[in-house]
């Protein structure tokens, strides 16, 4: 598919969605963004949906400015994959014992790590770092100097809404690892108050969604933002890695002989310095990911979907990103209104993973169709390889 170019807007809007698929209410967020005076250009990914300010799905690339609310409260969110030796044919049959096991490793939900995980002490673990990592945490914003204990306390840890970890297989039955998370509650609350803090600056009373407030270059509130959001970013860059280092250490001791490839992680809520038509820009990526030439990059489904292991094609006009996955289509409420546990259990049918009414709203019923956002970027991304969920774990 070729991009739609949005006429009627002061910069550039290039959609890899139908807009008249759109929900209206996603289609006027767009064109907000688009009429900022700061906006150099938006990319709309083929799963685009309706957010706080700026919509899911949307890469917005600023000069010399950036919103926080075009990054979103999970900063630094995103996916992370590991290709391992081992065939599907070869597990063992009681998956829910291993589910067990893997869940024991990896708190899900609001639950968390009783103590700190040492780095040091997981198999392979880099650990180059982490000292410097938590000592920069007194640097952060004075509204978040409390919140320490709990950050370590929840480093190596999943969550819930649709962060997920499984157990899939290509379809040469090769074993996957496949994890979804972000920056925690210290990503959240990060987050919300310096949204709080651009709203209340003087340059952002009069725009047409105070949502969209945004910093601008050259200022203390930028900078501090841009420290908080960075270290948000490694924050959750690790939290992935920590996870992966336990599951993998699970596997290890139920799966004999298994060994792990090198993993691909991708971040799909953030903010990267980066150059185009001439121009230095900073480009937030709210559910997208970098997709420059050769960028490996992971875009799930929903819970039953599959997801696909991707390369990106380097599409400057999309500003080398793609789409972080399927998308929803409905928001959680319908979600549960709409559907019934019954279709929970025959849409993630072959799947162990959870069929109550705690997950009814991440429902496969409530994404968009993975294989139509898929074919809607095959100029953004080829696809490497793709993943069909065998254990699906979820907070």
């Amino acid at each position: 598919m070729t991009y739609h170019e949005v006429t009627g807007t002061k910069h550039p809007l290039r959609m890899w969605a139908e807009p008249e698929a759109v929900d209206p209410q996603a289609m006027q967020q767009l064109r907000n963004v688009a009429n900022l005076p700061w906006v150099h250009g938006v990319a709309v990914m083929p799963d685009v949906h309706h957010g706080k300010g700026a919509t899911v799905g949307s890469v917005i690339a600023m000069r010399e400015a950036v919103s926080p609310a075009a990054v979103g409260v999970d900063i630094g969110c995103g996916m992370s994959a590991v290709k391992t030796s081992y065939k599907a044919s070869r597990l063992p049959d009681n998956l829910p014992y291993l589910r067990g096991k893997l869940e024991q490793a990896v708190p899900v939900g609001f639950a968390h790590h009783k103590r700190p995980v040492d780095p040091g002490k997981i198999f392979g673990m880099r650990t180059a770092g982490w000292a410097e990592f938590w000592k920069s945490f007194d640097d952060l914003a004075p509204a978040v100097r409390a919140r320490r204990e709990r950050a370590e306390a929840q480093m190596g840890t999943l969550g819930g809404g649709n962060h997920f970890l499984e157990i899939c297989a290509d379809d040469e039955g090769t074993v996957w690892v496949v994890l979804h998370s972000g920056s925690r509650n210290i990503g959240k609350e990060l987050a919300e108050h310096h949204i709080g803090v651009a709203r209340g600056l003087s340059h952002n009373q009069d725009l047409v969604d105070r949502d969209l407030a945004v910093f601008l270059g050259g200022t203390p509130e930028m900078d501090a933002y841009r420290r908080d959001l960075y270290w948000a970013q490694d924050y959750a860059r690790r939290n992935r890695a920590l996870m992966m280092g336990l599951v993998c250490d699970v596997l290890r001791r139920h799966l004999p002989g298994i060994t792990f490839d090198q993993p691909i992680s991708c971040h799909h809520n953030y903010v990267a310095e980066e150059r185009y038509e001439g121009a230095d820009v900073l480009v937030t990526r709210k559910g997208a990911i970098r997709a420059g030439a050769g960028d490996l990059g992971i875009i799930p489904g929903s819970m039953a979907t599959g997801t696909y292991i991707v390369k990106g094609l380097g599409n400057g006009l999309a500003y080398n990103s793609a789409s972080h996955g399927a998308g929803r289509k409905m928001s959680r409420n319908k979600a549960k209104k709409t559907f019934t546990l019954k279709d929970l259990q025959e849409q993630t049918f072959g799947v162990e993973c959870r069929k109550d009414a705690g997950v009814l709203d991440e429902i496969p019923g409530a994404y968009k169709d993975l294989e139509s956002v898929m074919a809607a970027q095959t100029d953004l991304v080829q696809v490497v390889a793709h993943l069909r969920q065998l254990i699906c774990i979820k907070g």
